[in-house]
Parts: C-alpha cells; structure tokens; sequence
C-alpha cells in the first residue's frame, strides 16, 4: 500500500478508534510503563504516530508547565480527534510523516513510537530523523503493549491498507537502531509488551 492509501485507511478509523478500545485501561497501562522513565517534568518529547492523543493526555500528566509535547500523526483526522481531547497548550501538533519532524536539530529529550512503528514507510529514514532532533543522550522509544505476534496477526487481518505492517522481533530492531547511531538500553519482546529503549549517544553529529 502506498503512503496515501495508508494515509486514507486512518482518517477512516479515526472517528471510531475510541471505541474500539478501552481508554481509561489504555491509560492505566500507559501510565505504568512510563513511571519506569523517569520522565523529567520539563521534557520536550515527541509522540510520534500520536493517533487520537491517548499517550499525549498521560504524558501531560507527567509534565510541569515547562514541559512540552510534539504531537506528529499523518493522518489528519486522526490529529483532529486528539486536538479536540488535548486543548492544552504544551501540546504543538504536526500533520507529517516520521521523516521529516518540523523540529531543529538536538532539540527533543524524547522521540516515543506508541503503537506505530509497523506503520512507518520508511523506517530507516525514520532512525535518521529520530537521532537528528534529539538531544545527545536522548532517548528513544519504539513500544507495543501486546506482543509482536498479536500486533502482526490483528494487522494482517484488518485489511490491505496495514495488512503487511508487520512488526520485526525486537532484537533486530535494537540493531537498527544501533547502526543509526542509538545505544540500546532496555529490549523486551515477550507475550505481554513490547519495548525497544535506545538512548542518543552523546557527542558527535
């Protein structure tokens, strides 16, 4: 499928993403998982692949007024949804793919793929985009709350658009980002999560 179709498939489900999932335990997860971070409260972070804004709400939870999130989808609809749920203003929103992230260079203390990583075009351009914008010693967070072999089976039956969007054992994604200039810290690949942490080396380009 090319960008545009994919691009298409999710203004499509946007209106109704919410219902097919459980917000409220969505969130409960997403805030234990983030407990572990050690989130500082005046972070830049960019959520990446936001969809409706569920991470980007608990996020603001976490965040002191100094804090900012870069909320990036390509699917419009999808950014309109979570614009109307996030009216804060520490939220700046970008309608473009992974690519090319409307941020300078070195200026982003986080970059987290909730959910999306399967969905990118181009991963490896993605990788490249990633350790542009953050910080040296930043952190990347590429992370699923299923297992991959639950997130490859609902892709392949869900229909043409994402049906190939297939999610790569962790431990190769953990090389990839290495060979983008990353420092894997944490990879977990197991029947319950999912979760690739690399850190920015510090230094250099």
């Amino acid at each position: 499928m090319s960008f545009a179709e994919k691009q298409a498939y999710f203004d499509e489900i946007a209106p109704h993403w919410d219902q097919w999932t459980s917000p409220e335990t969505v969130a409960a997860r997403l805030r234990s998982e983030l407990a572990s971070w050690r989130i500082e409260p005046d972070e830049r972070i960019v959520d990446l692949g936001c969809g409706t804004g569920n991470l980007t709400l608990v996020l603001l939870e976490i965040l002191s007024p100094a804090g900012r999130v870069v909320a990036v989808d390509p699917a419009g609809k999808m950014l309109t949804v979570a614009r109307a749920k996030n009216p804060d203003s520490r939220v700046s929103w970008a309608q473009t793919d992974a690519a090319h992230l409307p941020l300078a260079a070195r200026s982003a203390d986080r970059v987290i793929c909730f959910s999306v990583w399967p969905h990118l075009d181009d991963p490896a351009a993605a990788l490249v985009e990633f350790h542009r914008v953050l910080k040296p010693g930043g952190f990347l967070h590429v992370w699923h709350i299923d297992s991959k072999e639950t997130i490859n089976k609902v892709h392949a039956s869900a229909g043409p658009a994402v049906a190939c969007d297939v999610l790569l054992p962790a431990v190769q994604l953990a090389e990839l980002a290495s060979a983008a200039g990353f420092i894997p810290v944490e990879v977990v690949d197991d029947d319950h999560r999912y979760l690739v942490s690399a850190r920015r080396q510090a230094g250099g380009e």
